[in-house]
C-alpha cells in the first residue's frame, strides 16, 4: 500500500478530497490533502456555490511512530449570494481548531487523568494549546446539553466552593441523583443564585421536586422567590446539622475546660475528638475512657447527649412525629442554660422546615459535598486557579457529565 493510500485509510480522507504526498523529516511527517473543487456548497444553507479562492491551512493529528503528524492543505472558500464568502469546513477538524479531531480526542482522554501541564509536555503541544482544546470541548459539551430535550432535573443540590483564599467563593448547582454539576457561576450571593433560574426553562423549574443546601440565606431567599412552594422542597442537610452541633459541643467543651483547669480540674484535656466523633468510630481505649466522663456531671455531656439524641431524629417517615420529636429537642436545648446550645436551638427552630423536608424526603448535600471534595482535588491537581473562566471550565470538563469529544471523530472511529 502507497503512503499515500495509507495515509488516506487512516485519515477517512474520501473524495471530492484526496492525499496528494506525504512528505517525511526527521521531525515530523507532513500529509498534503487536496479538494478536487467539485461540488462544493455553502456551509451556511448548502446551497451549490462556486469557488472563490483557497486558503492554506495545517492542524495537527496522531503522531506517526512518534514523529508529529501535519495535515496540511489548500482550503477552498466559496461565495454564497445569500451568505458571501465562507471557507468550507475539512472532514477531519473541527473549525476554527488547529488540531484534527482525532487529536483533539486524544487530548481530551488524557486531561480526565492528568493536568494540563503534563499533557502538554506528553503530547508535546503548549500549555496554551491544551488549554484552548479543553475550553472547546466544554463549550462543544454545554451547547449540546442546552440543545438537546433532558428530562427535567427533580432534585438538585447548591453549595459553594472556595476559589481562591481571602473568602473567595464559587457556586456550583448540581444534579443531586446524577452528581454531576449544572451551573457554575462567581460568588454566592442571591444575584448569582437567581441566574441559574433564570436561564432555566420555567417547566424545568415549575418540576423540581426538592433542592438540597446549607443554610446559608441568599441561597434560601432566591429558592422561596423562583421555586413553587419552596417551604416544602428546600431541604438541609443533615451533615450541615450535624456540624453546627459538633461545634456547639465543642464551644461548650472549652469553656467548661477553662473553668476546670483554673480550679486545678484538667479531665477535659485532650477530649475534643471524643465528643465529637460517633461512638462506633473510638479506639477501644478512647471508649473506655469516654464511658467514664460522659457518665459524670459535665456541661459537655449534657451538650453531647443533645447532639446524638438529633443524630437520632433522622429516620421519621411522617412529617408530624418528626415535627413534634425536633420540637422536643430544641426544648430540652433552651432550657440547658448552656448558651451554646441556646444559640443552635434559636437557629434550628428558624430552619426547622428545611430539616423536616430533608427527614421526609430523604434528601441530604452528601453528593453535592463529594463535588465539592473533586473540585478542590482539581486545584490541588492542576496548583489553583488564577483564573475564574479556567476554574469554571475545569468543573464543568470533569464533573459537568457533558459530551465533550468532536462528532467527526465519533463518526470516523464508528466506520
Amino acid at each position: 500500500m502507497r503512503d499515500r493510500d495509507l495515509y488516506a485509510r487512516i485519515l477517512g480522507v474520501e473524495a471530492p478530497w484526496s492525499v496528494v504526498d506525504v512528505e517525511l523529516t526527521e521531525d515530523h511527517v507532513e500529509v498534503f490533502v487536496e479538494h478536487s473543487g467539485r461540488g462544493l456548497t455553502c456551509p451556511t444553507c448548502g446551497s451549490t456555490t462556486p469557488r472563490y479562492d483557497s486558503r492554506r491551512r495545517s492542524w495537527r493529528h496522531l503522531d506517526t511512530c512518534q514523529l508529529k503528524t501535519i495535515i496540511t492543505a489548500d482550503v477552498p472558500r466559496v461565495v454564497c449570494e445569500e451568505h458571501g464568502v465562507h471557507q468550507i469546513a475539512v472532514p477531519w477538524a473541527e473549525p476554527r481548531s488547529g488540531f484534527t479531531a482525532m487529536f483533539e480526542c486524544l487530548v481530551i482522554d488524557w486531561l480526565m487523568a492528568a493536568s494540563i501541564k503534563a499533557v502538554a509536555e506528553r503530547l508535546r503541544c503548549t500549555w496554551a494549546q491544551v488549554d484552548g482544546i479543553r475550553d472547546r470541548a466544554v463549550a462543544r459539551g454545554l451547547a449540546r446539553r442546552d440543545a438537546e430535550e433532558r428530562p427535567a432535573v427533580e432534585h438538585l443540590a447548591v453549595d459553594e466552593t472556595s476559589f481562591q483564599k481571602r473568602h473567595e467563593y464559587v457556586t456550583v448547582v448540581s444534579d443531586a441523583t446524577k452528581s454531576r454539576v449544572l451551573y457554575v457561576a462567581d460568588g454566592r450571593d442571591r444575584e448569582t443564585f437567581s441566574d441559574f433560574f433564570w436561564d432555566t426553562p420555567l417547566d424545568k423549574v415549575l418540576a423540581i421536586k426538592s433542592i438540597s443546601m446549607d443554610m446559608w440565606r441568599p441561597y434560601i431567599d432566591t429558592a422561596m422567590g423562583h421555586i413553587e412552594d419552596a417551604e416544602k422542597k428546600i431541604c438541609f442537610d443533615r451533615f450541615h446539622v450535624a456540624a453546627y452541633f459538633n461545634k456547639a459541643v465543642n464551644d461548650v467543651r472549652k469553656a467548661e475546660h477553662r473553668a476546670l483547669t483554673k480550679a486545678g480540674d484538667d479531665r477535659l484535656s485532650r477530649t475534643r475528638g471524643l465528643w465529637l466523633k460517633n461512638e462506633e468510630n473510638l479506639t477501644d481505649k478512647q471508649r473506655v475512657r469516654f464511658e467514664d466522663l460522659k457518665t459524670q456531671a459535665l456541661e459537655v455531656a449534657r451538650a453531647w447527649a443533645m447532639k446524638e439524641t438529633a443524630r437520632g431524629l433522622w429516620s421519621y417517615v411522617k412529617r408530624g412525629w418528626a415535627r413534634k420529636a425536633w420540637e422536643r429537642l430544641i426544648a430540652w436545648m433552651r432550657s440547658s442554660q448552656l448558651r451554646p446550645m441556646e444559640k443552635l436551638a434559636d437557629m434550628l427552630e428558624r430552619h426547622l422546615e428545611g430539616i423536616i423536608n430533608a427527614i421526609v424526603l430523604g434528601r441530604s448535600n452528601a453528593k453535592a459535598e463529594s463535588i465539592n471534595t473533586r473540585i478542590q482535588m482539581l486545584k490541588k491537581l492542576a496548583c489553583g486557579y488564577r483564573n475564574r473562566d479556567r476554574f469554571r471550565s475545569a468543573i464543568y470538563f470533569h464533573l459537568g457529565g457533558l459530551d465533550l469529544k468532536p462528532r467527526l471523530a465519533q463518526a470516523h472511529t464508528n466506520s
